[in-house]
């Protein structure tokens, strides 16, 4: 079985790599944007990288040829000035979903994210909605995974977590009241091999999210005592961050904005949970920071 895998050299994508890799009836079409993306996937003769940018349909069509599932990952959070969230996020998609029309893979899986709205006020959500309406409207079969903050090897959330964890005194936004549910990567891989597997007709989307509802100010605590550290905790008002972040990124053309502090201080809330429809079983929050910790170790 061939799959394609757009955005292969992010978090996501090399921990997908990896279980992929692990079964010997895969074989992947590791899709990124440049040789230095093509560095960091893993040598593997089941592991074959094709270096497009992404806007090229014709490119993208001829890598997706013959795979069984497009599992598209590539996005982003944070904007620069030539990584926007219409481009990043939204003409990608369009790219891809044109490129799966002309193909015709069994399924297009898309990773999105928890708040995901095409008429959302946020920017990064509303780009995330886009995205996943064009998957939806693509008349391939596809499923959808809405998640919160990953934690694993190289994700942003756990550098983020460690850093924090370091010091001695932070102030975090809004004193880190806002509540998480954390999902190990090891999970998300688990869940989307499962959506490849299904082979439903029609539009499927799951909310997946970890185990245990946690505070970020208790998420970052917990880290710091297994560390043999102790933090204290502050808070930064959430307004102060946005009017400096805000000045910022129109400076720089990018990085941490208004947008994204919204994005991080969401509640992450969720009715259903679908590891259970997704057939696979959640790995405890402390084992996830044991497993955060020991990759710490090894790096």
């Amino acid at each position: 079985m061939t799959i394609a895998v757009t955005g292969a050299n992010s978090s996501v994508g090399l921990n997908l790599l990896s279980h992929l890799t692990s079964s010997e009836d895969s074989v992947v079409n590791a899709i990124v944007r440049s040789d230095h993306a093509a560095e960091s996937l893993p040598s593997s003769p089941a592991v074959t990288p094709k270096i497009i940018p992404y806007e090229n349909v014709e490119q993208l069509t001829r890598a997706i040829e013959g795979a069984s599932c497009v599992v598209h990952l590539a996005g982003v959070l944070i904007e620069s000035k030539i990584s926007t969230y219409k481009k990043a996020n939204v003409d990608t998609t369009a790219a891809v979903v044109e490129a799966a029309r002309r193909s015709r893979p069994e399924r297009i899986v898309l990773v999105s994210v928890i708040g995901a709205d095409p008429d959302s006020p946020n920017r990064y959500l509303r780009s995330k909605g886009d995205a996943e309406r064009l998957v939806t409207g693509s008349g391939v079969p596809s499923t959808i995974i809405r998640t919160p903050i990953l934690l694993g090897r190289n994700t942003a959330g756990a550098a983020g977590l460690i850093r924090i964890a370091k010091q001695k005194k932070v102030r975090l936004l809004d004193g880190g009241r806002y509540e998480m549910r954390p999902l190990d990567l090891d999970d998300l891989s688990r869940a989307i091999l499962s959506a490849i597997k299904i082979r439903a007709e029609g539009v499927s989307i799951y909310t997946l999210v970890g185990p245990e509802a946690v505070q970020y100010r208790e998420l970052v605590t917990r880290i710091a005592n297994m560390m043999g550290r102790t933090l204290s905790v502050g808070t930064m008002p959430v307004w102060i961050a946005k009017a400096g972040a805000g000045i910022r990124s129109r400076v720089k053309g990018g990085g941490v904005s208004p947008t994204v502090i919204d994005v991080l201080i969401a509640d992450e809330t969720v009715e259903i949970n679908a590891d259970t429809e997704l057939g696979i079983e959640l790995t405890p929050l402390s084992v996830t920071l044991e497993k955060i910790l020991s990759d710490l170790d090894e790096d």
